[in-house]
């Protein structure tokens, strides 16, 4: 198991020096399956990573430029989007002579930038391409439509003539026409 976790955090790695070096770039490391959220890597080594001095992204957590999440116990853990702002950042400061408002202002409109290419992507794919479904706390999620579940789709057939009649109450007290009127199911097949 040590191995294992020893080799992820190898790829998470080789994936900030690629960010760093810009040969990757965010969307990218995402689209190929790196959690960009994760928290990886210490200060010391996001440091290595981004080019920093330690005390540096210490300065930057606490001006709110990069926040990186905390563990229990109260270190800092950065993640490959951590480390890319800092590497940008550091670039933008040493390269560009901007302040630290300034590269707060930049990196809060790159990302704000690449959330709305995210839903722009999003809004392109063809319509029936997402099924919704409720979250454990009852908020909509948008969930990525898979070929099983088209198929497990498919296998449902429903006959509106086998559903039964039912007899209801109606709020005066009396019972319903005796029609056998049924319920309808309907399903919208893609």
């Amino acid at each position: 198991m040590a191995r294992v976790a020893q080799q992820v955090r190898q790829l998470y790695e080789m994936c900030a020096v690629a960010l760093v070096s810009g040969r990757a770039n965010l969307d990218g490391a995402s689209e190929v399956g790196f959690d960009v959220e994760l928290p990886v890597f210490t200060v010391g080594r996001a440091a290595e990573l981004a080019h920093i001095h330690p005390q540096t992204l210490r300065q930057y957590d606490r001006l709110g430029l990069v926040v990186p999440q905390r563990t229990d116990g109260g270190a800092r853990r950065y993640s490959l989007r951590d480390v890319s702002r800092l590497a940008h950042a550091q670039q933008l400061s040493q390269d560009e002579g901007i302040n630290l408002a300034g590269i707060t202002r930049i990196l809060d409109l790159e990302e704000e930038n690449r959330e709305l290419r995210r839903q722009v992507a999003r809004l392109r794919k063809p319509s029936g391409s997402s099924v919704f479904a409720a979250d454990a706390d009852g908020g909509i999620v948008e969930i990525e439509r898979s070929g099983s579940a088209r198929r497990w789709r498919r296998q449902i057939h429903v006959d509106p003539r086998a559903l039964p009649a039912r007899r209801e109450r109606y709020d005066d007290g009396g019972t319903d026409d005796g029609s056998g009127s049924q319920a309808v199911v309907v399903w919208r097949m893609a």
